[in-house]
């Protein structure tokens, strides 16, 4: 994943809490969300730039962009729901 934007690991210390994690409750939804997609093979559900590009700059992961998506939709967030719409709908 070398060609993919990369942000900080959430288990990395930080100034307060200990690491961002500790900010994400266990029962919150965002878990689940995060280790289903996880476990999906995009490639094998069609999404493209799932394989990065040898050009150009590095893109956000698939997993990464799908995960916000879900995570807006289930919290009933039209900002994060319409931000992907026109992308979307535009190949």
């Amino acid at each position: 994943m070398k060609r993919f934007i990369q942000g900080e690991h959430r288990g990395q210390s930080t100034l307060l809490p200990e690491s961002l994690d500790d900010y994400v409750s266990d029962t919150n939804p965002v878990r689940v969300v995060d280790v289903f997609v996880d476990e999906l093979d995009l490639a094998t559900l069609g999404f493209g730039g799932v394989i990065p590009a040898e050009t150009g700059r590095p893109a956000y992961h698939p997993a990464i962009l799908l995960k916000i998506y879900i995570y807006g939709y289930l919290n009933r967030n039209p900002a994060v729901v319409w931000s992907v719409k026109p992308s979307a709908t535009s190949s």
